[in-house]
């Protein structure tokens, strides 16, 4: 007589047994999600059946990094083993779970010294990539790679998701520094793979940015009579002034020129330097890096020189006038006397009935002065004194304390009246 079995159609109906030596010796200290990620894989190899990575991540609501670095983690513990392979021109591995009995208490199903290396290498045989990686790493390094550091290296293409030809070029990148441990390479790899970074062409253009970057900081530290490498907020301040300002080395060092007269050379105080200069520039719309021929202090010296003019031109025209019209000169006189008395009426207290009075005769005085000049051919305002400006009176400043609209205009004229005075000279 013979028993059949019906058998159970349904995957997710049957029952998947876990070896107690995991539940006792390795789960316990292993991270949640990494037990998560055994369990869900055990379930598929125990029923023969296939599942990636990728699936497990989304049946899990986990990352796919997460799950590759769960494997790795395994790996590690000697739960699992991975072999890597060729798959559509990719290197995948395939997950092996160990007997964990048999690896504690029996046979140890670990191959024999050697054997794991080639069958590493058969694995990646149908890559001429790999193999062709593995050769060159040797050389580079100049020894032969252990089986585990070829398992290691090959978790690099699969975990980080770098290229042969990145992975080559890590080492010799590292080589040529003078550090040849496995540790510092894949953390060279990972960081490039963390930053996108998926040819030698993209490389090479970052560790040129990189180059270019570091030739600032050593450069702006040296101008600064430093001799230790910069702290990460003064890297920030740097790229600031460089990427965003859009200062030239040469300005940027002009800048660090200016601390020569302080006690104590500071990042600091040439950032405020180089905000003022850029905040300049957005005023007069030039670039950051055009040295202004006209500074704040050459202005001032040439709206002196426009006050000076203005006054001394309005003093001559009044001595022309009082040499042909000397009434006017009496005039002026009396209404420079009304002006006193009116002033000390304003002290004294009477200054109602008393203003008037000194007003109205002012007035008298100041008609009678327009008749006689109006008469004579002259403008009334002609020994008025005649400001560039009449907002600022030749000071730059309104009123109201603001800069004044004539400023621009200023400049370009202050830089004409520079460049003359030196060619004078």
């Amino acid at each position: 007589m013979n028993f059949i079995r019906e058998k159970i159609k349904d995957f997710y109906l049957l029952d998947s047994r876990i070896e107690n030596i995991f539940i006792n010796e390795y789960m316990p200290t292993a991270p949640g999600d990494y037990v998560k990620v055994f369990i869900y894989g055990w379930m598929y190899a125990e029923h023969g059946l296939a599942m990636s990575n990728e699936t497990i991540a989304k049946q899990l609501g986990m990352e796919e990094k997460d799950v590759l670095e769960a494997w790795s983690y395994w790996e590690k513990m000697g739960a699992v083993r991975k072999h890597y392979q060729d798959s559509r021109g990719k290197v995948d591995f395939i997950i092996e779970f160990v007997n964990l009995k048999e690896l504690l208490y029996g046979k140890n199903s670990s191959p024999a010294k050697g054997e794991e290396k080639k069958s590493e290498k058969d694995n990646v045989f149908g890559n001429k990539a790999v193999k062709s990686m593995l050769s060159q790493m040797e050389k580079i390094l100049g020894r032969a790679l252990s089986s585990t550091e070829i398992g290691r290296v090959l978790a690099w293409l699969s975990d980080y998701g770098a290229s042969p030809e990145i992975v080559v070029f890590a080492g010799k990148y590292c080589a040529d520094k003078s550090k040849t441990s496995l540790k510092y390479i894949e953390r060279v790899v990972k960081e490039w793979a963390d930053e996108g970074l998926q040819t030698v062409d993209q490389v090479n253009e970052k560790l040129q940015e990189l180059d270019e970057k570091y030739y600032r900081y050593r450069r702006v530290l040296k101008a600064l009579g430093f001799t230790r490498n910069a702290t990460e907020a003064e890297r920030q301040m740097m790229d600031a002034w460089f990427d965003q300002m859009g200062y030239t080395m040469e300005r940027v060092l002009e800048a660090c020129n200016k601390t020569a007269g302080i006690s104590s050379p500071n990042f600091n105080y040439v950032n405020k330097v180089l905000e003022n200069w850029s905040s300049e520039a957005q005023r007069r719309g030039e670039d950051v890096n055009k040295k202004p021929v006209v500074t704040q202090s050459v202005l001032n010296q040439y709206y002196d020189y426009l006050r000076e003019k203005a006054e001394r031109e309005a003093e001559a025209r009044k001595a022309e006038v009082y040499d042909k019209l000397p009434r006017i000169a009496e005039i002026d006189e009396e209404i420079r006397k009304m002006s006193a008395q009116l002033s000390k009426a304003l002290i004294m207290g009477n200054a109602e009935a008393e203003s008037k009075k000194i007003n109205s005769v002012m007035d008298e005085l100041s008609a009678e002065r327009a008749v006689i000049l109006t008469e004579n051919n002259y403008e009334m305002d002609y020994t008025d004194i005649k400001y560039a400006c009449e907002k600022c009176n030749d000071t730059g400043i309104t009123d109201l304390g603001e800069r004044c609209s004539c400023i621009k205009q200023r400049m370009e004229e202050a830089e004409i009246w520079v460049k003359k005075k030196d060619q004078e000279k």
